[in-house]
């Protein structure tokens, strides 16, 4: 379970959403009005639509939009011809600064985007970081540890507590519910809401008649909140994860199915038109010309029967004949891929509409390496295509996500209540952040099998099989002088997992690379160290862990990590240090001769939002290296060829609460090395569950790579591990230590 934030004042929270649900009913029509209007805006040639059939860029692409000398620009070529330029002719980025390129002359030019996913989406912003506080709040109060668990009151009537409290704030949020429902909803689904007061959901929900309670067969007594029971519990995990299979299944079938069988980009003058193999003739039946040629060749008749009478008879009454029905159901086909042909060419238009977000969004997706998946599903299944693009899925994350209280990657996916995903198969996501990250996983060049999320009974098997692997640390890297014995902790170190063999992935560091180390602070890293303790898959409640705060471990890792990257690039400038919890915060360059002063400038507290400090760290790589790196007012700095490689060092304590977005932002940067150290407690699944995350995602991403520890740390053993993969080459043990050594006089007082 995530940091217990605290929530905001009953009374407060009930006029907020109050307010933002008496304007919820017009969402539908609004957003409908907001199509209409940029239909008519934004009507022009088809000529500047960003088309998958020509190849992403690749480096060189690049380096060429990147070059100073190319003369034709955005603007140029819309003077000269009144239309966007072709994507295969991609023009100059430009720096800021710049009229025809620069942030504020594109934002001026090209106001934000919108449509009906994102007009939802700020509707549901407004109330759901408040409602997730809430319920964290009252389940740490009952005494429920389980993020799937919400608290129920046994009571004939609701009254004033805070459980019933929070059920009727459900009620009066059902609105949202439906107007996000009705957002993210495929062709031909039936969405259902059980947030709905006098609803039962027992027609509609295939969860109330699939599941059983988690509170069933246990007794709390009148009046008292519901205690869960660990048997039902159990059972109610296992058939939401059978019924969450078999309702994906259906969906992504269904949809599949509804698909067009016509190519709603082909024809001679871009219509739609059959493709071979899609529709089905009956035996006999003749077409009339070829359709890709245009031209209608009559067809020969002689020798042909003569219509019946009864044919006739049932012309005259209106009965269509079977190839007549055929041809009206083609005409039918045509006129609905024509229109949605036509959708996914205005959503293009407003999402990409100049030349730079265009080459951001050619170049994200060859890093991403979803290019030809995305080329293929924009032709073969263009429904699901224009859902997908509508929530962002083909682009960069945009940077103003990172601050925001809550954003459409924030969302929770509650399939027992019916709040949806994105994607037809959402069903066991917790976010709509996971849900992407595992769709981009699945949907990369090399991606032959799907990568499946692990279901909570088997993410928690493969976390206690892991940390069944512990074993004690090698004996060369005692030190007397490490925290847990300097704490007077223990004598030993606790058993470790040890990392899998060293094995470069990106090139060795450079004297360009910049070294740069972001710190967790949130409020977890002071606590005292707790270890859950399960009933089955119930938490029951935590104990004590003899080892230091992750927060004295942190310190003497990080203190260990500068003096060996001084010893190595023989510099005085340190390397800067940025803090992040629920906000960041630049700390400064930090060395060893000041490294006591700043740390005791840093204060503890708060979530744990990394993506606040990974754009803090971003913006003071791109603030040194402008000269070769452009800005996007929505997708923030894009490297050039010559940005230097930023090589981060990033400590945390767990899971943070927008860890998939940033591991998604990761999977399109190449300019960036990102080696994370995950502090745990001894012994805890929670920690080796999120030690398996990120080992999945290292596996896909090579830019990234990771080391973790638990208990009572062996803190030379560590650091020797994290910097085989900040540097990029296997540091042996001898290099190890003189990079250990204490500076020199000369050195230490440059």
């Amino acid at each position: 379970m995530g940091d217990i934030k605290a929530a905001t004042d009953d009374e407060a929270l009930a006029r907020q959403l109050h307010e933002q649900l008496n304007g919820s009913a017009q969402l539908d029509a609004d957003a409908q009005r907001l199509d209409e209007a940029m239909a008519r805006r934004l009507q022009q040639d088809d000529t500047g639509l960003l088309t998958h059939r020509n190849p992403p860029p690749t480096d060189g692409d690049q380096t060429a939009v990147f070059s100073n000398n190319a003369k034709s620009t955005l603007s140029d070529h819309e003077a000269d011809t009144g239309k966007p330029p072709p994507v295969d002719c991609v023009p100059l980025y430009v720096k800021e600064g710049q009229s025809a390129g620069s942030s504020s002359t594109l934002s001026a030019r090209h106001p934000p985007h919108s449509n009906q996913v994102t007009e939802a989406a700020k509707v549901r912003a407004v109330t759901e970081q408040d409602m997730q506080n809430w319920l964290q709040r009252i389940q740490y109060e009952n005494g429920i540890y389980n993020a799937e668990i919400e608290p129920e009151h046994e009571t004939d009537y609701p009254c004033g507590c805070p459980i019933c409290s929070y059920q009727m704030m459900k009620w009066r949020r059902a609105p949202v519910q439906d107007a996000w429902n009705a957002a993210v909803l495929y062709p031909g689904e039936k969405a259902y809401n059980a947030n709905k007061r006098y609803s039962s959901g027992l027609f509609t929900n295939p969860y109330v008649r699939g599941t059983i309670s988690p509170y069933w067969g246990s007794w709390s007594g009148s009046w008292g909140a519901k205690q869960v029971n660990p048997a039902s519990h159990a059972q109610w995990i296992k058939q939401t994860i059978k019924l969450n299979n078999s309702l994906n299944q259906a969906a992504q079938a269904a949809i599949d199915a509804r698909e067009p069988k016509t190519d709603i980009w082909g024809g001679a003058h871009g219509e739609p038109e059959s493709r071979e193999g899609d529709v089905k003739r009956t035996s006999g039946s003749k077409v009339a010309g070829d359709v890709k040629g245009g031209g209608a060749t009559p067809l020969d008749t002689s020798g042909q029967p003569k219509p019946s009478r009864l044919s006739s008879f049932r012309k005259s009454i209106g009965l269509k004949s079977s190839d007549e029905r055929q041809a009206t159901r083609e005409l039918k086909a045509v006129g609905t891929g024509r229109a949605l042909r036509e959708s996914i060419e205005r959503e293009e238009r407003g999402r990409w509409p100049d030349a730079q977000s265009r080459a951001i969004v050619h170049i994200y997706q060859n890093k991403t390496g979803m290019a030809s998946k995305i080329a293929d599903l924009r032709l073969r299944r263009p429904i699901q295509y224009l859902h997908l693009l509508r929530a962002g899925y083909f682009e960069p994350i945009p940077t103003a996500y990172a601050d925001s209280a809550s954003n459409p990657l924030k969302f929770k996916i509650e399939a027992v209540e019916g709040w949806r995903g994105i994607t037809p198969a959402w069903r066991g996501f917790e976010d709509t952040a996971e849900e992407r990250l595992y769709w981009v996983l699945n949907h990369r060049e090399g991606a032959n099998s799907a990568r499946l999320k692990p279901d909570f009974i088997s993410a928690l098997d493969l976390a206690r099989q892991r940390m069944a692997q512990a074993v004690p640390p090698p004996p060369e890297y005692y030190d007397a002088h490490d925290t847990c014995h300097v704490e007077h902790m223990t004598d030993g170190y606790s058993k470790q997992v040890m990392p899998a063999p060293f094995r470069a992935t990106d090139g060795p560091e450079t004297a360009a690379d910049d070294t740069m180390i972001l710190l967790d602070v949130s409020g977890s890293m002071d606590f005292v160290p707790q270890r859950p303790r399960y009933d089955r898959y119930v938490i029951k409640g935590f104990d004590k862990s003899p080892q230091p705060k992750n927060r004295d471990l942190a310190k003497a890792i990080v203190r260990r990590f500068v003096n060996a990257m001084v010893n190595h690039d023989h510099t005085a400038g340190g390397y800067d240090l940025t803090t992040f919890s629920s906000h960041a915060r630049y700390v400064g360059a930090v060395t060893h001769r000041n490294f006591d002063e700043r740390w005791r400038s840093i204060t503890f507290g708060g979530g744990t939002r990394v993506m606040t400090g990974w754009q803090k760290v971003k913006a003071l790589h791109f603030e040194k290296h402008s000269a070769s790196a452009v800005h996007h007012p929505v997708y923030g700095w894009q490297a050039g060829p010559d940005t230097p490689i930023l090589r981060l060092l990033l400590l945390l304590d767990g899971e943070a609460t927008d860890m998939d977005e940033f591991e998604l932002d990761l999977l399109g940067l190449s300019w960036a090395h990102v080696t994370i150290f995950l502090i745990g407690v001894d012994g805890c699944p929670h920690h080796h569950r999120h030690a398996n995350e990120l080992q999945r995602i290292s596996d896909v991403n090579p830019h990234v790579a990771f080391v973790d520890a638990q208990g009572n740390t062996p803190e030379r053993f560590v650091t020797h591990e994290l910097l085989k993969r900040h540097l990029g080459y296997d540091v042996t043990m001898q290099q190890f230590e003189e990079m250990e050594m204490p500076p020199t006089y000369q050195e230490a007082t440059r």
